[in-house]
């Protein structure tokens, strides 16, 4: 059984995914933005899953909460789940704390990026975007693209270690909304596939309910990867 960190665990797909890898006898980490919304996870907390509490749109927290992490048991895999869909905290939830994360945590050999179909329409552009989130200057498609290419990267630099973008679809969640047409379920199995299945070798990869998928043509240019990973760097002044 593994240890395994699933971002954004309060409701939705984040908290489906950790509530199926505990059903499934594996030691999972919920996460919360703060000790209010830790209240949606008590359950889980009962049935044996530790809890990390971090606002993500804040990076030193994430920061704090990452080095925290690394400094206690060893974490198997990642599930980077946690996802806003607009305002100033886009660059900063969606891209920054995944980047983070990845970048501090040492033990992982396993990362899953929570990406969407909307990447598609994402633009390779860095020049002129706010990673600090004091200004709304990138769209959630946008946002998308990066983390997506950041996975690609990951497996690139870390042969060790499997990194793979997961498109859920659009699921019925707060962030989807009641009228998404996708199936809840399908949402969240290949995410949690990709952290546990022992037989998996595949890296770098795309996926959209278990089968993989070509993804926007920016995600194979190691040219535009390199450099949305040295911007984070210099954002951050953490080095991947």
């Amino acid at each position: 059984m593994s240890r395994i960190l699933v971002t954004g665990s309060t409701d939705g797909l984040g908290r489906a995914t950790a509530d199926t890898l505990l059903r499934d006898g594996h030691d999972v980490i919920v996460h919360a933005r703060s000790t209010a919304r830790a209240e949606a996870v008590a359950d889980l907390l009962d049935r044996g899953a530790t809890l990390v509490v971090a606002d993500l749109s804040d990076r030193d927290a994430v920061i704090g909460a990452a080095r925290d992490l690394d400094a206690g048991d060893p974490i198997d895999a990642v599930v980077h789940n946690a996802g806003v869909i607009s305002g100033r905290a886009l660059i900063p939830v969606n891209v920054v704390a995944p980047y983070l994360f990845t970048a501090l945590l040492r033990t992982p050999t396993r990362h899953v990026y929570l990406s969407s179909g909307m990447h598609r329409g994402g633009r390779p552009r860095l020049d002129g975007v706010d990673w600090d989130g004091t200004a709304e200057t990138n769209t959630y498609s946008d946002t998308k693209l990066f983390v997506t290419a950041l996975a690609a990267e990951v497996a690139e630099r870390r042969p060790g270690v499997l990194s793979n973008a997961v498109d859920p679809g659009w699921v019925p969640t707060k962030m989807g909304g009641a009228g998404a047409s996708d199936d809840l379920e399908l949402g969240h199995r290949t995410q949690e596939t990709l952290v546990t299945d022992p037989d998996a070798t595949l890296s770098g990869g795309y996926w959209f309910h278990g089968q993989r998928q070509e993804p926007h043509q920016a995600v194979a240019d190691s040219r535009f990867r390199r450099q949305l990973v040295d911007a984070l760097a210099t954002a951050t002044g953490i080095t991947l």
